[in-house]
């Protein structure tokens, strides 16, 4: 019998479950398709590529809305048993609460193991694959977005004119340039050849001028040089190409797995502030799937609440726990960072209030006492007469 219970109480929670994630996943997803959107439209970049953007952005979005959804899940589908009595039926039966936990100790832990698969493989490779795609963008913006004898302002202060571009757009011919980069010194440069050559490696699109030369004025127009060259480097700012920032080759730490994590906060001569990021962020990749069982815990006592609102009222009480744990977890790693506590312990402080509060509360709902205090209880009575 206590096998039939427990895939019916899973199977309720598992149906909220998929179609939470679902909706999270896509409305924090809406908040970037309009850029996508002006990549592919305005700015010439393939379809293809914006699908594997979405693809690689991915795993960061579902690191989120995986622990959001288990405890709103949780909430509304004991809330709906609750509701229709089912929660009482279950009891009078003999069954206690520790025997109802069972279904959703197995989902808190499948979303752990889930959260904890993406947030220690899948969100750093997509980070660091969602950077360089940006990159192959960016230079793909460079290379089909240069159009003969078209002025192009694409570069931050570049503005780039070629007088005539081959079919097979290996190079430009007659090359000229507007560099504004230095105000105090404006520069003009003209070459007979131009070539676009990228570097994966140092992430960055230089154009190669061939057999020209560069003629610079002061501010004031006072003077007047002129430099000859035979190949002359410019390194193309393409923040402007794809409305991003310019981003160097080193990998942030939210795009180094726990490994790199490590290995990066033991090298020697790090800046303390350096160091507080990679201690916060290793033991984030602990904190965040170790939320799941939180959730878990927390969500039992106040899913099983007596309430007429039932769906509803899971919903927005799964809020509430929801911003206070960011918030409790925003104002630890501030802490943290700020060296007012120590990383770990600002790291797992949302985990550990949270915590103490669902097992203090799955105790109270256990032995049927009230969860509220007698004394809060005479006190809202009182103030409702």
């Amino acid at each position: 019998m206590s096998t039939v219970i427990n895939r019916y109480i899973l199977k309720e929670i598992s149906i909220y479950f998929f179609m939470i994630i679902f909706i999270l996943t896509f409305s924090l997803l809406m908040g970037r398709i309009l850029q996508l959107m002006d990549l592919m439209i305005n700015r010439g970049i393939h379809l293809a590529d914006i699908v594997m953007l979405v693809f690689y952005l991915m795993p960061s979005l579902l690191i989120i809305t995986i622990p959001v959804s288990l405890l709103i899940s949780i909430l509304m589908g004991l809330g709906r048993l609750s509701l229709d009595n089912e929660i009482i039926v279950l009891k009078s039966s003999g069954l206690s609460l520790y025997q109802l936990m069972k279904p959703i100790a197995f989902a808190s832990l499948c979303a752990f193991l889930m959260t904890a698969t993406t947030g220690f493989f899948l969100v750093p490779y997509g980070n660091f694959a969602a950077r360089n795609l940006l990159f192959d963008m960016a230079k793909q913006k460079a290379s089909i977005g240069i159009k003969e004898r078209i002025f192009n302002d694409d570069f931050a202060g570049l503005v780039l004119y070629a007088e005539e571009i081959p079919s097979h757009g290996d190079y430009m011919k007659n090359v000229f340039i507007c560099d504004t980069r230095m105000l105090k010194e404006p520069t003009t440069i003209i070459a007979q050849k131009g070539y676009l050559i990228s570097s994966p490696e140092s992430m960055q699109v230089t154009l190669r001028l061939k057999d020209g030369s560069i003629h610079t004025t002061d501010k004031n127009l006072t003077t007047y040089k002129k430099i000859d060259f035979s190949s002359y480097d410019i390194n193309l700012d393409l923040s402007a190409s794809i409305g991003g920032k310019n981003r160097t080759i080193a990998k942030d730490s939210k795009e180094m797995s726990l490994p790199e994590l490590i290995r990066k906060s033991r090298t020697h001569g790090l800046k303390k502030t350096v160091l507080k990021d990679f201690i916060i962020e290793i033991h984030k990749k602990f904190t965040i799937p170790f939320a799941c069982i939180v959730f878990g815990i927390i969500g039992i006592p106040l899913g099983i609440l007596k309430h007429r609102s039932g769906k509803s009222r899971g919903f927005v009480t799964g809020l509430i726990v929801i911003m206070t744990y960011y918030v409790i977890q925003l104002g630890g790693e501030a802490l943290g960072e700020t060296g007012m506590l120590s990383p770990a312990i600002g790291a797992w402080t949302a985990n550990a209030i949270l915590g103490i509060i669902g097992v203090y509360l799955l105790i109270i709902t256990a032995k049927e006492q009230p969860l509220m205090p007698a004394c809060l209880r005479h006190i809202r009575i009182r103030t409702s007469e």
